[in-house]
């Protein structure tokens, strides 16, 4: 069987531009310097502007290479700002190519960001037919699936409505169920899918099962490993616009965790590069540490634990301080969240320039195994600190007595504190 995408040696090239930074001005003087600035370019034509842009080059892809054949479903894992969405751009002909050649047999259609390919001032209606000619399909063609694509989309009462009066997940449900029923050979993902509930999530999910047994291709970008184990047949690991891996599923995802381990393994945040927020409250460092208050690499089911946030601050006057993490497994599966504001934390009126945010769990309820978390930091309601990344950090955890039975619980992730009894009918 032929390839119905090849791609050879793709790269892609941005130049970052940086302006000196001038005082304000105002239209008069802004209007003088171009002049003035004018008439040097003329007199001097050789002389270096002293106002010119600073320029960068920064490849967010290169030497990208593979194949994929009629059926195929390609999953594209990888840290933020690795390449992915510019790697589906260029897939969907979005955006050119700096380097290299692509060769794509047969329609596209992309999914790409809440949005993406519908006209704001068209309904819900005329948008779907307007997808339908853009792929080359019949009036006749897109009215024989019409019905179907308003069923899945759940839409039906806001089908004449102008799409900019949608909400985000009406416009994902729309765009997938367009993308999905009008029947391209290839059909191109992004994490956009996130916007929508976790029923449409595996509803999309069973689509594009369906899609690639009638043979067609998909390629889909999710932080969700579980949905990419679940519909992908292969994964292609990105990591700073470089293929890392490209094989099997299972294999990919390890590698995938083992990259986010190697970066995250000392547990330190103060050279991230990947977070956001004003800084003011900035957490630098995490430790876990047992009943005694002793530091430990591994925890164990069923033992009380303090997880503890080292911070910096540069206010000694809070008045909200919200603060949660997620724990996750490695597929990035949330299993539960710790929050500040839902828990209550008492917080004085002094804030100490450097300590510590410290929340106790009791009996840890998490089974043998590797497992991350997240974090995000909100100081009188503006976001301080906040990690972009899936990860913020991992930790091992063994099994243990939890239930003080003697067996150890192993079957699922969590586990809970219950009681059983027989009752009679009597």
């Amino acid at each position: 069987m032929s390839n119905i995408i090849t791609v050879n040696n793709l790269g892609k090239k941005y130049t970052l531009g940086h302006h000196k930074q001038r005082e304000y001005q105002t239209f008069r003087d802004s209007l003088s310097h171009g002049v003035r600035r004018f008439y040097q370019r003329m007199r001097y034509p050789l002389s270096q502007n002293a106002n010119a842009t600073t320029q960068n080059e920064f490849w967010a892809l290169q030497g990208i290479n593979f194949e994929m054949k009629q059926g195929d479903r390609l999953g594209i894992i990888g840290r933020n700002g690795a390449g992915k969405s510019t790697l589906l751009k260029i897939l969907s002909r979005i955006t050119h190519p700096t380097a290299g050649k692509i060769h794509i047999k047969g329609r596209v259609a992309s999914l790409l960001e809440v949005g993406t390919g519908f006209h704001p001032e068209l309904t819900g209606r005329e948008n779907i037919f307007l997808n339908g000619a853009i792929l080359g399909m019949t009036k006749n063609d897109i009215k024989k699936r019409f019905d179907e694509i308003v069923a899945f989309a759940e839409i039906e009462k806001f089908l004449d409505t102008p799409v900019k009066r949608y909400s985000s997940g009406m416009y994902v449900r729309l765009a997938f169920a367009v993308a999905a029923h009008l029947e391209p050979e290839i059909l191109i993902v992004d994490e956009v899918l996130a916007v929508g509930d976790i029923q449409f999530q595996e509803k999309c999910i069973g689509k594009m099962k369906e899609t690639t047994d009638a043979d067609r291709t998909v390629i889909f970008v999710s932080h969700n490993l579980g949905a990419i184990e679940s519909l992908c047949s292969r994964v292609c690991v990105l990591d700073g616009g470089t293929s890392l891996y490209d094989g099997d599923v299972e294999a990919g995802i390890q590698t995938y965790t083992s990259a986010l381990m190697e970066q995250n393994a000392s547990w330190s945040f103060e050279n991230r590069k990947d977070r956001q927020g004003s800084g003011v409250l900035r957490i630098l460092s995490f430790q876990i540490l047992d009943h005694s208050g002793t530091p430990v690499d591994i925890a164990m089911t069923g033992k009380d634990y303090t997880f503890r946030f080292k911070y910096a601050s540069s206010i000694s006057y809070v008045r909200d301080l919200d603060f949660s993490f997620t724990i996750r497994d490695m597929k990035n599966i949330n299993l539960f969240r710790n929050n500040t504001r839902e828990r209550g934390l008492f917080i004085p009126e002094a804030l100490p320039p450097t300590g510590f945010i410290d929340c106790k769990i009791s009996r840890l309820p998490l089974t043998a195994g590797r497992y991350g978390f997240g974090f995000r930091l909100l100081v009188n309601g503006l976001e301080s600190d906040y990690l972009t990344g899936p990860f913020a950090a991992y930790f091992d955890v063994v099994g243990g007595d939890y239930y003080g039975t003697g067996q150890i619980p192993g079957h699922t992730p969590l586990v809970i504190d219950h009681d059983w009894e027989l009752a009679s009918e009597l």
